[in-house]
């Protein structure tokens, strides 16, 4: 029997387990492992897309037996989903967490397992009383790897410390009108410093409870492996898989306190692990909504065999010698972040998913060419739905096996690193899949498992789940979650998505915020989920010092950029998603009802001491249904007109001035950070289009799919490379605007100052630290000899010209020029220069040292 993905056989490998138990145990024996892994084979799964809503609670997986054992177990009706606790008092008569789950690795089981040193972060399997190697008897030295010891070292190099909160007063001084809200804002703090409390108190700190992998899941130790669950609706659980031929009677579980339940198996007779490398593993439950089969919550990787439905949870534990060793030392967070939105499956010029591989090969080159210095990876979570984009999530812990092993996905990572690129995760802790096949919906057989019941639970607009942030287990869950990704795969940082619809109980639906503090601080907020952000950054901040988070909120929320300290949210830089809505707003004019002065104000609206990741476009300009700004633009001319060798159309003049012009006032003025999606940097044309099928609505309708084409969901990098093509110029702009922040670090200089903001003329003049930028919108005026203010006086010089040849324009612009300054007062500037504008060019002049 064998087993092909994406085109590879792998046959299946039959276990030896010989147990020195008895009874039903013994049914392992001969039980049959996917192997679906060798050291220098790379897969993507085959993809069956469906809805998620589409599942059958009650259904179960293949199973190579039909007898199931359900014991009448009761159900004590312990649970650790609690409301947010109010005082540190409450918190310690009601918190529904084990003392015994707190210290599940501190104790030896039945069996003579050894625990795991807290100190440890997961990536080895080595027990902590074998660290020294004075301790260790021979036979285990001829077990453990060198590889594995220098893992150990590693892990050990650096202690780690979450500094204890600060008095989180800090807030009112940057912005006083805080101070008609401190009722709520102190009280925000408030519960935050009673969860950190309470954390030191049952857990050990936050360092701790945020390595609950090393807890639950699959633990492996010297003398076998143990497999723990938070599954509090259950009433009687079983480990099945290839390991024991799907044998519900075979590795029972016992319920522990508070719903976790527990099972050790211990090594073969020869010293083998109990489950080999790529078996596939699911967790069998009596639960309320029946029998149920489920991938376990905390899988490290799972797959899609092909020909199923469900995706089967793998036990992924490779041999010390074919885990991926990191060689590079993880770059130093710049000051100016210039980021490259990425999806991996999409990545290549051909209709097909693309490869961790490939991207590290192919990829990664291009961006660190193109002069930006982070990447920002879309849907590494599993997922099942493809079409999803990644947000749908079904394992968290899972990097996506479409596009290949985690030893791939930490390949990738390392050959980043070696560039010199920051790699951040688009991490998702805002809902998650509402899939009851692979995912976390009613794992347990219960609708409030992971998240919270009834309407409050479901997000309507998403078709998802909505977390439970008030939940003891939950927050373990998603904190461990985001830390497994830092530490275990070495991301630097994390773009966390949908953060507006977690700070609201309304989740900014049907909301239109104006910037009253009304909006922000009242019973709209969702509390819980507000302390959970400031965990989760304490947490990212304290123990990766390094390590950049962003979050994506609409809401434009006062404190979110501010130190959890301070009082604030804790996040390093908010996207600034007003800016991509402006756009598509003013390109629905006519070019002379453009206002420069709406244009500067909402590139500029932002707060003080609060980051801002500024774009003109993201991924989600980009999707069916939406509209590229190259294609506001230029629109169906880009078919036709897009060649050198024909003549091209007055569309697409001003599209390729005003595309390259839109991306340059917005790094300039947008904010500290800037984000491009891939292609988009020349003009991508088309849309992303996920291969799908036709889907039937309730009532009745049929939305047309396209017949599963990848045709649209890929990225024709060639276009931008093909030195025969219009797309070139708008590369190659892209790719010199990028190395002259590079250059001169523009985006977060100090010294900020519009001069002009000419409805007539439609110039927008403003400086950063010593350079001048002088952008002319007006579609036919050019202006000669037009002043523009400086701050100081000198000598300045051409530095970007969007109307260079090279760069698609009309070369109107002399390099060689110099531009000398006089004295007195212009535009409220000390000094002036005179400088010929021409029409729809940006022009950035930078103070000359000769």
């Amino acid at each position: 029997m064998a087993f092909a993905l994406a085109g590879i056989r792998f046959p299946t490998a039959r276990t030896a387990r010989l147990s020195s138990r008895s009874g039903l145990e013994g049914k392992r024996r001969s039980g049959a492992s996917f192997s679906p892994f060798s050291r220098k084979k790379r897969f993507a799964g085959i993809i069956l897309t469906r809805s998620s809503s589409d599942t059958d609670p009650t259904s179960t997986t293949v199973a190579a037996s039909d007898e199931v054992l359900v014991p009448g177990a009761e159900n004590d009706d312990l649970s650790c989903s609690t409301d947010m606790i109010s005082d540190t008092e409450a918190a310690s008569s009601n918190l529904q967490v084990s003392q015994e789950t707190t210290g599940l690795m501190t104790e030896e089981s039945e069996a003579g397992q050894t625990s795991v040193s807290s100190e440890f972060t997961g990536r080895t399997s080595i027990s902590s009383e074998f660290i020294g190697e004075e301790s260790m008897d021979e036979d285990v030295k001829g077990a453990v790897s060198s590889r594995a010891i220098k893992r150990i070292e590693e892990v050990q190099e650096k202690p780690r410390f979450v500094p204890p909160p600060g008095t989180g007063q800090r807030i009112y001084e940057i912005d006083p009108s805080l101070k008609g809200y401190r009722g709520h804002l102190d009280y925000r703090y408030d519960q935050y410093k009673k969860m950190r409390e309470t954390i030191d108190q049952h857990e050990g700190g936050l360092d701790a409870f945020s390595r609950g992998y090393e807890k639950f899941g699959f633990q492996r130790s010297a003398n076998g492996i143990t497999y723990r669950e938070w599954a509090p609706g259950a009433k009687w659980a079983t480990l099945i898989g290839d390991f024991n031929n799907w044998n519900p009677n075979a590795d029972v579980m016992t319920r522990k306190e508070y719903g976790v339940w527990e099972v050790f198996l211990p090594n073969n007779a020869d010293g083998s692990p109990p489950i080999p490398h790529g078996s596939r593993v699911k967790i069998r439950m009596d639960t309320p909504s029946g029998i149920k089969d489920s991938i376990p919550a905390w899988i490290k990787f799972s797959v899609q065999a092909p020909g199923e439905i469900p995706y089967n949870g793998i036990y992924y534990d490779p041999p010390e010698e074919e885990k991926y060793v990191f060689q590079h030392a993880q770059p130093k967070a710049p000051k100016s972040l210039r980021i490259y939105e990425s999806h991996v499956g999409m990545s290549s010029p051909e209709p097909k998913i693309n490869t961790y591989a490939s991207f590290r090969d192919d990829v990664l080159p291009r961006i660190q060419r193109l002069g930006y210095n982070a990447v920002q990876i879309m849907a590494i979570q599993e997922h099942s739905y493809y079409a999803s984009f990644g947000y749908h999530v079904t394992n968290f812990f899972a990097p996506s096996s479409r596009f290949g092993t985690p030893d791939e996905l930490k390949s990738l990572i390392d050959r980043a690193h070696e560039l010199g690129l920051l790699v951040l995760m688009d991490i998702v802790h805002s809902h998650a899949s509402n899939n009851v096949l692979d995912g976390l919906n009613q794992f347990d057989g219960t609708d409030s498992h992971y998240f919270h019941s009834g309407s409050r639970g479901h997000h309507w607009m998403w078709d998802s789940r909505l977390f439970n942030y008030g939940s003891w287990e939950v927050i373990r869950f998603l904190l461990s979650n985001a830390r497994w990704w830092l530490e275990e795969y070495k991301f630097d940082g994390f773009r966390f998505d949908g953060v507006t619809s977690m700070m609201y109980t309304h989740h900014g639906l049907a909301v239109g915020f104006t910037g009253s503090y009304n909006e922000y601080f009242g019973y709209a907020t969702d509390m819980d989920a507000m302390v959970y952000l400031m965990l989760v950054n304490d947490m990212i901040h304290g123990l990766y010092p390094e390590a950049v988070a962003i979050g994506e909120d609409v809401s434009g929320m006062p404190t979110f950029c501010i130190p959890v300290q301070d009082g604030g949210v804790g996040f390093d830089y908010r996207l600034h998603m007003a800016i991509p809505d402006k756009w598509i707003e003013i390109m629905k004019l006519k070019d002379e009802d453009w206002k420069m002065g709406d244009i500067v104000h909402t590139l500029t609206n932002r707060r003080w001491l609060e980051k801002c990741v500024a774009y003109a476009e993201s991924h989600d300009q980009a999707l069916v249904g939406d509209k590229t700004i190259a294609f506001w633009l230029m629109d169906k001319d880009m078919y036709d007109f897009m060649a050198l060798d024909i003549p091209s159309t007055p569309r697409i003049d001003r599209g390729i001035a005003l595309h390259k012009m839109i991306r340059l006032i917005t790094m300039g003025l947008g904010g500290e950070g800037y984000l491009n999606f891939m292609g988009n940097e020349f003009g991508h044309p088309e849309w992303i289009d996920f291969p799908r099928g036709d889907q039937r609505l309730p009532n009745g309708k049929v939305i047309q799919g396209n017949n599963y084409s990848y045709d649209k969901c890929r990225r024709r990098f060639d276009l931008g490379d093909a030195d025969y093509l219009r797309y070139r110029g708008m590369q190659e702009f892209d790719q010199a605007m990028q190395h002259l922040e590079e250059e001169y670090g523009f985006m977060t200089l100090d010294h900020q100052y519009i001069s002009r903001k000419d409805e007539r003329d439609k110039i927008i003049v403003f400086e950063r630290g010593d350079m001048v930028f002088v952008f002319n919108f007006h579609w036919t005026n050019s202006y000669f000899d037009y002043r523009v203010g400086c701050l100081k006086p000198g000598k300045y010089k051409v530095v970007l010209d969007s109307d260079d040849k090279l760069f698609g324009g009309f070369n109107r612009i002399d390099h060689t020029a110099e531009y000398f300054s006089i004295d007195g007062l212009y535009d409220n500037r000390p000094s002036s220069f005179s400088v010929y504008a021409p029409s729809r060019t940006a022009v950035v002049y930078a103070l000359s040292e000769d």
